[in-house]
């Protein structure tokens, strides 16, 4: 059994916003399939770190999460920027259930643990963002992700994000500080994509190794965490 991560899926079965459009993402979810399976077994865990769909409402969500269920190994998903279909833990547990989406799960302000170690996390927020309203949202954030931290009854705790916690401009943040007051050794993190991706802390950085797990930068191929 192994534990995996990819961010950045953004599919769009019903949504009509396919991503093929971009350079890079051309036949996307066939790519995704592929190569998903390629590694992937029925009993590892993938943890897929947010922008898992264009959908707006859960109403949406069907084709995307049908696809995403029937790839193989439990699926352990948080929150990005555009996951605008997200709702209340309740009714997304909800959700799943009624449409026997059964390799679904969700971490909000949880954890789950997996082969010794305890999987944590939450979307994060923007770096360079000094609005009311952004210091609300990373207020907020940091609650998410320690409370997701303290839920964790294993000794390791790997923490995936949506948005990075650092950049190559910029290596401190809130949400940095409280990694490292946690004892958090490894972090991964998606949203960086293209060009944007140059700027992704990769490495070691305050005790902590940081790793960008976006799907067109891993080539559509979940990135292996650890065996167990």
């Amino acid at each position: 059994m192994s534990l995996f991560a990819i961010a950045d899926t953004h599919l769009s079965l019903t949504a009509n916003k396919p991503m093929d459009c971009f350079e890079g993402w051309e036949n996307y979810v066939s790519r995704l399939e592929k190569g998903w399976n390629s590694v992937v077994q029925s009993s590892d865990t993938v943890v897929v770190a947010g922008d898992i769909s264009w959908a707006v409402h859960l109403n949406e969500l069907y084709a995307d999460f049908d696809f995403l269920n029937k790839l193989n190994g439990r699926k352990i998903i948080i929150k990005g920027n555009h996951d605008y279909w997200w709702s209340t833990l309740a009714s997304m547990n909800r959700f799943v259930k009624e449409n026997g989406f059964d390799s679904i799960t969700f971490i909000n302000n949880n954890s789950f643990d997996c082969g010794g170690v305890s999987v944590c996390g939450s979307r994060g927020w923007l770096l360079e963002a000094n609005e009311p309203f952004d210091e609300k949202m990373l207020k907020r954030e940091i609650g998410r992700i320690a409370a997701s931290i303290d839920s964790a009854d294993k000794d390791e705790k790997i923490v995936f994000l949506h948005y990075p916690p650092v950049t190559t401009n910029n290596l401190e943040s809130d949400i940095f500080n409280l990694l490292q007051e946690k004892g958090i050794k490894k972090c991964y993190y998606g949203h960086l994509h293209g060009k944007a991706a140059n700027y992704a802390y990769q490495g070691a950085l305050g005790g902590i190794i940081f790793k960008l797990i976006s799907a067109d930068t891993l080539n559509f191929t979940p990135y292996l965490i650890k065996k167990y």
